[in-house]
């Protein structure tokens, strides 16, 4: 059953359905508020999602068709604004978003209201195209050839910003970043962490660090694997993604790659780390909250949303260069340390599932009854 209004029309717009990471679970909150509405997404790899996403009536563009679409599909990037644009809203009272790269630009009809939820503007065309375009990561002819397609992708995410009537961002960093770069203001809505599954288990932490994290450049685990090698402890990773040849290649006995868990497991993970390790500027990061509801301390870099949920020497360390040998100190630090699981847990209550969805319905009802907002 719809949390909206009897009647109204609406659609789901999500960038693409290939595993259930930060995005996806945004996803599943937004699902439950918004009825049977369709779900249109530049490709969807079966399986890859929950059951409240899956079942969904999901609408794919032509990206979906392309050879080796559901692996490759970053390999598509330059065609994402042609197939966001192609699809069909004329049907549709309300278009919500949920945005990291093109899914924001769709077009709805001039009677259309559209929220969206926006984790970020899109990284590698505006602060991170080194991170992911590089010389020394890509080779210079690819270097070379991406430079202008990326210039390109971020005039057209910038021209495009005005097809959204209000933004909600995940992050005080991210409104921030959608102020610079869109010259829009958004709201701040924490996304939803499942507070009540992520719970502090039995037993002290257990001699490892852990990342969680999408093997992606930007999330800079090499930086982590460089630091537990430095004061010789074990990293364990969760997570897969484009990066985990390179990064496997260059780890060392101690670094362990488990790959994708189920939530049992992750959470078995978090409650026996001895931290979690977040090297990356984050546009906000999930996996902090879920490790401090766990009961553990973290280890982040001191720039971006990773501020907003960790408490600099109360529940972990803000690392002030992402370096090897800051994080190695910082890690060398929180093993001398006791931290109070309860206390720890205390903090995570603004980044409940129950705040979010409130605070989501709130918002849409707003924009649909005051509209624009600039």
């Amino acid at each position: 059953m719809s949390d909206l209004p009897s009647g109204l029309r609406v659609a789901l717009v999500h960038d693409w359905l290939t595993g259930m990471r930060g995005g996806e679970k945004v996803l599943e909150s937004v699902c439950r508020i918004a009825g049977d509405a369709d779900l249109l997404t530049l490709v969807h790899v079966p399986g890859t999602v929950s059951t409240t996403i899956a079942s969904r009536h999901i609408r794919t563009s032509f990206v979906q068709h392309l050879p080796g679409a559901g692996r490759w599909y970053r390999q598509y990037l330059p065609l994402f604004p042609v197939a966001v644009e192609m699809f069909d809203l004329d049907d549709v009272d309300l278009v919500i978003s949920t945005s990291h790269c093109a899914a924001k630009s769709v077009v709805p009809t001039g009677r259309a209201v559209h929220v969206c939820y926006c984790h970020s503007p899109m990284r590698y065309a505006w602060d991170q195209f080194e991170a992911y375009f590089g010389r020394e990561r890509v080779g210079p002819v690819r270097h070379a050839l991406a430079r202008p397609v990326l210039a390109w992708l971020a005039r057209w995410d910038r021209a495009t910003a005005g097809r959204v009537d209000r933004y909600l961002a995940n992050s005080e960093h991210v409104a921030g970043r959608i102020a610079r770069y869109y010259n829009r203001r958004a709201s701040v809505l924490y996304p939803p962490v499942d507070t009540e599954f992520f719970t502090p288990g039995s037993g002290g932490p257990e001699p490892y660090f852990l990342v969680v994290s999408a093997l992606v450049p930007y999330k800079r685990i090499d930086v982590a694997m460089a630091a537990a090698a430095r004061l010789g402890v074990a990293l364990k990773i969760v997570g897969t993604g484009p990066d985990r040849a390179r990064l496997e290649a260059a780890a060392g006995p101690d670094v362990e790659f488990l790959g994708a868990l189920d939530a049992a497991e992750l959470r078995t993970m978090y409650r026996h780390a001895t931290a979690l390790v977040l090297p990356a500027e984050e546009d906000f990061g999930i996996a902090p909250v879920e490790s401090l509801a766990c009961g553990r301390p973290v280890i982040a870099f001191g720039r971006g949303g990773a501020c907003e949920s960790v408490k600099d020497g109360e529940t972990g360390v803000l690392v002030g260069q992402a370096t090897a040998e800051a994080f190695a100190d910082a890690m060398a630090h929180v093993q001398r340390r006791r931290y109070d699981p309860a206390a720890l847990r205390a903090t995570t209550a603004p980044f409940t599932v129950q705040h979010f969805e409130d605070g989501f319905r709130a918002a849409v009802a707003s924009a649909l009854t005051s509209g624009r907002e600039c």
